[in-house]
């Protein structure tokens, strides 16, 4: 997973709070909902590495599921899989499409970071 899309998801999801918890329920860095932080195999989703590992490898996931595109994946981090392939692309909700533009410019800000510190 390329560090500069993680700390973009992570800074859209919770500004770096780890114990950050939405209206929804939604829990920590990574903004895991309970029944998916246990799928996952995260016991405490308040737990910066355990949510980290979490929410990586759910979004690894789906980028899988949707061949490495960025923006359906995000998508689908925040409305759901079942939104983008019930839209047949970014769902047309107003967060879903701030978060997904938030997401892809945070994203190349970071790459821009990491790449001037050489990493």
């Amino acid at each position: 997973m390329e560090p500069a899309l993680i700390r973009a998801l992570i800074h859209a999801e919770s500004a770096f709070n780890p114990l950050a918890v939405s209206r929804k329920g939604a829990m920590g860095l990574t903004q895991l909902m309970p029944a998916t932080a246990r799928e996952l195999g995260v016991g405490n989703a308040l737990l910066a590495e355990q949510n980290i590992f979490g929410g990586v490898k759910y979004l690894s996931g789906l980028l899988k599921q949707y061949d490495g595109n960025v923006a359906l994946a995000t998508a689908a981090y925040n409305a759901g899989a079942g939104a983008v392939q019930k839209h047949g692309g970014i769902p047309p909700y107003a967060e879903t499409r701030a978060y997904v533009a938030r997401v892809k410019l945070l994203h190349q800000r970071y790459k821009e970071m990491l790449s001037a510190r050489g990493l």
